[in-house]
């Protein structure tokens, strides 16, 4: 094990702790002016911000935040969930890394600050004038990606099921045909539970493209990393919208092309009749053509020997993977499930020179958060670039979501097994482009 996952391995079960992510007192009072914290002025706003996109009714949280009288009786549990970074759902490493991403919901440490110092100050409302107007929010059961690109060009839904009150974890794997006509390339792809049963009951949905690509020229093989069969589209899980792929980069969907799902629910006491799992895909003009091919894949942490994990101990496994190509990475999402605490993605350049790329340092089991990078950070990898993906599992009694640490863990669908993988939308560039990118930004670099 390197130095550096000895490290880590020691060190990733504190660094969620409230004492490193507190600011100061003396810097917070000058942050307000030594005002007190209220919540009108200072808390309403984060709320707004932050949380209240899910924390309204009929939404995805236990809980709404809308008001004063609303947030209060929660008061203790917002400053934990807070103060853990565990809430709202963010749980990268910010000391690490690449930090700029364009659905980063995290809190910052001053915003961390405002919360916990409202909350030891005895919660005042403060003065009504200070209170911003609320926010209008828009249906939580429409298609996120349509406030970008209007309503699906296509929509593909799922063969209905209905899940018993109390039962095992059920996968469902129907085939449904899309009715596609023409090859379409693919910019953007949302998947949505039905609302709102389906969200209570569904833990993630992976679809598979169904195609067959052989014999043709151009137009399936235009961009490196064209395969015979398009694979694995879209993986959803709770924390992900959907996808959204660079100008020059799209998916490619064929004449008679057919979608594989696999549903994974778990029973919530209450029978779910008829759920159903809807996918919207936006295209391209079908006079564009975009010049590379984004391939979702699953980059594995199992290692050699496989998934094992002792009762009562944490373990750190590792998996290498080496880029056929040159290629930008679009994204970084883990994988793992209960005991499941921490992921990170290094480069092990061709010249040697490594780089962590991200961390995620605080897992949280039930929330698998897509990362998506900024543009202008997204890791451009020269062809033979070393992707080196580390996970931590805690099998230990101090893991509040192990179920049981007296048990061995394997690999396993169930959410009391255990996995340890990234899914990544990997695009892979042409060598003249990829030089091309990489001289764009080095110039840009200097110029700033």
């Amino acid at each position: 094990m390197t130095e550096f996952n000895l490290r880590i391995s020691s060190r990733f079960g504190m660094l969620a702790s409230a004492g490193l992510l507190m600011l100061s007192g003396q810097a917070a009072l000058a942050q307000t002016g030594g005002e007190q914290i209220t919540f009108a002025k200072h808390v309403a706003p984060i709320l707004q911000e932050k949380c209240q996109v899910c924390h309204q009714p009929n939404s995805v949280a236990p809980m709404s935040l809308l008001t004063y009288d609303d947030a209060l009786p929660y008061a203790q549990l917002m400053k934990a969930k807070v103060s853990a970074r565990v809430m709202p759902p963010w749980h990268l490493d910010r000391s690490v890394g690449i930090q700029k991403y364009q659905n980063d919901r995290g809190l910052t440490d001053e915003q961390i600050e405002t919360i916990v110092r409202w909350v030891d100050g005895g919660t005042p409302f403060g003065d009504e004038s200070d209170l911003p107007p609320p926010r209008e929010f828009p249906d939580p059961n429409r298609w996120q990606l349509g406030d970008r690109f209007g309503e699906p060009d296509m929509i593909v839904k799922s063969d209905p099921y209905t899940l018993p009150a109390e039962t095992q974890d059920k996968w469902f794997r129907p085939v449904v045909e899309t009715g596609l006509t023409e090859p379409r390339w693919v910019r953007a792809i949302e998947m949505k539970p039905s609302y709102p049963d389906g969200r209570q009951i569904v833990h993630h949905v992976l679809t598979f493209l169904e195609q067959e690509e052989e014999g043709l020229t151009r137009l399936a093989s235009t961009a490196t990393g064209a395969q015979r069969s398009a694979g694995l589209f879209m993986e959803w899980a709770v924390g992900k919208v959907g996808e959204i792929f660079p100008a020059e980069a799209g998916k490619l969907m064929l004449p008679g092309a057919k979608i594989r799902w696999e549903v994974h629910m778990h029973a919530m006491g209450t029978e779910m009749v008829d759920n159903q799992v809807e996918l919207g895909i936006w295209f391209y003009p079908r006079d564009y053509i975009p010049r590379n091919r984004t391939v979702l894949r699953m980059f594995d942490a199992r290692g050699q020997s496989g998934l094992d994990i002792r009762p009562g101990e944490i373990t750190v496994t590792q998996q290498f993977h080496v880029l056929p190509a040159p290629a930008r990475l679009e994204n970084f999402q883990p994988h793992m499930h209960m005991r499941g605490k921490a992921m990170s993605i290094e480069a092990i350049y061709p010249d040697g020179r490594q780089e962590m790329l991200s961390r995620v340092n605080n897992f949280q089991w039930n929330w698998h958060i897509n990362y998506v990078y900024e543009e202008d950070v997204a890791p451009l990898l020269p062809k033979g670039t070393t992707l080196v993906i580390t996970a931590w599992h805690d099998n230990t009694a101090n893991n509040p979501t192990n179920p049981d640490y007296r048990q061995w863990v394997g690999w396993g669908d169930r959410t009391v097994d255990e996995m340890a993988h990234l899914w990544v939308d990997v695009t892979y560039l042409e060598q003249e482009e990829f030089d091309r990118l990489v001289a764009e930004r080095k110039a840009k670099e200097e110029t700033n």
